[in-house]
């Protein structure tokens, strides 16, 4: 008998069809435009084993979001650190990293703002980091974007708008280094190509000959 796992059924009347995705946590989110339960329940029998081999390859990703009530790492760089939580007697929050572990001091235990203090050093050391790259590349490849910004998203690592400003994802410093560079890259030419046509993968290579090596890194990493 296969018991059915706890779900999020969220009713968009708009929707035409049922979707079927997985939260930071792997908890199972389904959206639909108005269904019975009954009709919700026969699709998870239905797409049991793709739900249990999707919650597989979550639970295998590098750098998923903390539980802070297990033992939990942070990446950085291609790197896993351990996360150590410790109380302290000062009124705030910080996260402290030591190029061996990350620690963070609190005085009262809330999860949401430690995620805010993870957050925030992700986003710092990316606008450190990921500019000077930008600039390197545009140099190289005489592309330049009209701007950078930054954001924590749930899905892209980057992207190019139509006036060829460069969106990336804060979380990409958890990535190891060349696969930020490839997605630095792959942004960049998409200022000369809007798409993902062979002309834009050529370009791409002529510049990453092994991308497709940083594009399977790249995979077992969640945002």
């Amino acid at each position: 008998m296969y018991l059915l796992p706890q779900y999020t059924h969220i009713i968009n009347p708009k929707l035409k069809h049922i979707y079927l995705s997985f939260d930071a946590y792997g908890g199972l989110i389904i959206k639909s435009p108005r269904v019975s339960q009954r009709h919700i329940e026969n699709l998870i029998l239905k797409k049991s084993s793709w739900i249990e081999k999707s919650r597989e390859t979550l639970r295998n990703k590098k750098g998923k979001v903390v539980n802070f009530s297990d033992p939990s790492e942070l990446y950085f760089m291609g790197k896993a650190y351990p996360l150590i939580l410790t109380a302290h007697s000062k009124n705030k929050s910080t996260l402290h990293f030591d190029a061996s572990s990350f620690t963070l001091l609190y005085s009262k235990y809330d999860e949401l703002l430690f995620q805010k203090q993870i957050n925030h050093f992700y986003k710092t050391e990316a606008q450190k980091y990921i500019p000077k790259s930008v600039s390197r590349w545009s140099k190289r490849m005489g592309l330049y974007p009209t701007d950078i910004r930054f954001r924590k998203t749930k899905r892209q690592w980057g992207s190019c708008s139509v006036k060829n400003v460069l969106n990336f994802n804060t979380m990409m410093m958890k990535l190891p280094q060349d696969v930020i560079q490839y997605i630095i890259v792959h942004e960049l030419v998409h200022i000369k190509y809007k798409h993902h046509q062979k002309a834009f993968w050529e370009e791409l290579g002529s510049y990453l000959p092994d991308y497709k090596l940083q594009v399977a890194e790249l995979k077992t990493y969640i945002p």
